[in-house]
């Protein structure tokens, strides 16, 4: 089993170079902010996720790659697995739909961003059952913001794929390390590829489709289990730093997601400063991806 993990740094001036270039819309801080909590999720991963055998970064370029990181983390830039007529890129959502194509990827992978921590033991069957995924999805009405639109878009991508007719409410999974079976990936991108490249944006718009229409098409094609572990959901602008402080003391979940949102720049040093004592306490000991 493999982990790929996407990440940004938005202060790489070479980064910001690029955007500028090539988009025209304002820097969304909270999309691109990065709290320097990377090498945290390596070392949570090697801590309580001891089965996995490979950990893939997906960036920009190799101006993205932490100066600490060690050969056993394989880095994967975007021209790796995207197409040139696509590239650069600043979508998430443009990047998730080529996660299947990178080299010497497993059949068993779990997506992660760089804001969910596993911080409890956990097994492999929590992730991979009988040769199928598992993860926790619930329905939404047809309504909400861009998310949900590109959510619903995917849904219905992917029962069009598998020649399902479109509902009233539509599937989507908890924002959560999202469990792929490569095969399956490549099986959907090849039924809707022409769609799929249609939906392709430089930046986010309502129109794209995102990485649930994988994990729509394997659970709607029986191979997906509902379940998964259990989750906390902090988010910064919401939750308060004593409480973030008490659960990393005492997690009473398997995984933990800090969602950055809009922030004062009075309170990002602060918050910064927080989030590297509460993870360097819980998680001390440098992992094999660190020089």
């Amino acid at each position: 089993m493999d982990i790929v993990i996407t990440y940004v740094n938005g202060a790489d001036p070479l980064w910001q170079a690029s955007y500028s270039q090539f988009t025209q819309k304002p820097l969304i801080a909270k999309r691109y902010r990065d709290w320097g909590t990377l090498k945290y999720l390596l070392r949570s991963i090697e801590k309580n996720l001891p089965f996995i055998e490979n950990v893939f970064l997906v960036v920009s370029s190799l101006s993205q790659v932490p100066q600490w990181a060690s050969s056993e983390l394989k880095i994967v830039t975007h021209d790796m697995i995207i197409p040139s007529d696509f590239l650069p890129t600043f979508n998430s959502t443009c990047i998730e739909m080529f996660l299947h194509r990178i080299p010497g990827l497993g059949e068993e992978y779990v997506y992660f961003n760089d804001d969910i921590f596993p911080v409890r033991p956990c097994s492999s069957e929590d992730f991979f059952r009988d040769g199928k995924a598992v993860l926790k999805f619930h329905s939404c009405l047809l309504r909400g913001g861009q998310f949900r639109k590109q959510t619903l878009n995917s849904d219905r991508l992917a029962r069009k794929a598998l020649g399902m007719g479109a509902g009233l409410l539509y599937l989507r999974p908890k924002h959560s390390a999202t469990t792929m079976l490569r095969s399956v990936c490549e099986e959907a991108f090849a039924r809707s590829e022409s769609e799929i490249l249609s939906r392709i944006s430089r930046v986010r718009e309502d129109f794209n489709v995102n990485q649930y229409y994988f994990l729509d098409y394997q659970l709607l094609s029986g191979r997906m289990l509902p379940g998964g572990l259990s989750k906390k959901h902090f988010s910064l602008s919401v939750a308060s730093q004593k409480d973030i402080r008490e659960f990393f003391d005492n997690p009473s979940t398997s995984l933990v997601g800090i969602n950055d949102t809009k922030v004062s720049p009075e309170k990002v040093a602060s918050v910064g400063a927080m989030l590297d004592e509460v993870l360097s306490g819980m998680f001390p000991c440098k992992s094999r991806f660190e020089l």
